[in-house]
């Protein structure tokens, strides 16, 4: 027998508006999904309404470490097709850039 009292820890995104995107705010320690909602819910909508919540165990999310960095994160630097020096603009194309 585990001598573990923690519940599993949940991973929180909330949508503040629909067609937003769904945002990390935080975590909650839960026993199972629907009473990770719940914390969630009375955690991190306490002062915003956000109209959707999600929460998924964070030992299922996969993430890149400090040491991936260099290679994962790979310069554009050395891409110079990137740039847009090699590309005409066909007259009357309006280039107005902001």
């Amino acid at each position: 027998m585990s001598n573990d009292t923690q519940w599993k820890l949940w991973e929180v995104f909330v949508q503040l508006k629909t067609g937003k995107p769904h945002e990390h705010v935080g975590n909650v320690h839960a026993p199972d999904a629907e009473l990770a909602i719940q914390n969630a819910r009375d955690v991190y909508a306490r002062r915003d309404k956000p109209v959707s919540i999600w929460v998924t165990p964070s030992e299922l999310i996969t993430a890149t470490t400090p040491q991936d960095n260099e290679a994962f994160f790979d310069s554009i630097d050395d891409k110079v097709y990137r740039h847009p020096q090699f590309y005409k603009i066909p007259k009357g194309v309006n280039v107005d850039v902001h």
